[in-house]
């Protein structure tokens, strides 16, 4: 997604308009599921329906062949980065977890489970900075502001 055509909801997650935050977010996250279309997305719904029912390998080898077939699909590796994730392989999320940030720098979701990541992994310094950046992209997020609160009273 080029960054242009997100300025404006970039901006808006930016605002003291609670309404035009929401609507800004939930445009974002549409944007990234649909970002190669209909099909693309059905598939990321497909294996979040897979993990739901307790298929992760399934799940995992769908999101994995869907990488090698788009690997510019920055939802994708991002979908992957929380399989992991709940898996406990927190190394292979926080990799996943970059890669989805290097092809959508404001990708706050992938931000976040990057804090979420290194927080598991007891690196709470890397989890605050990975919170704050996701702070600087959507200002309002109370779950990052709580657990930089709660992770810096953690490195006192």
């Amino acid at each position: 997604m080029d960054p242009i055509d997100a300025e404006p909801l970039l901006q808006a997650l930016q605002s003291d308009d609670d309404v035009a935050r929401q609507a800004a977010t939930a445009e974002l996250w549409r944007r990234w599921y649909t970002q190669k279309g209909a099909y693309g997305a059905h598939l990321l719904v497909k294996s979040q329906k897979l993990l739901d029912m307790g298929a992760t390998e399934a799940a995992e080898a769908l999101l994995s062949d869907l990488i090698r077939d788009q690997p510019d699909f920055a939802e994708a590796w991002n979908r992957r980065a929380v399989l992991h994730y709940l898996e406990d392989r927190h190394w292979q999320a926080i990799a996943d977890c970059e890669q989805a940030i290097a092809l959508v720098p404001y990708h706050f979701g992938a931000l976040h489970g990057l804090g979420l990541c290194h927080a598991a992994l007891g690196n709470y310094l890397a989890a605050i900075q990975a919170w704050r950046r996701a702070l600087a992209v959507q200002p309002h997020g109370l779950a990052n502001q709580r657990l930089i609160l709660e992770y810096t009273a953690k490195l006192s």
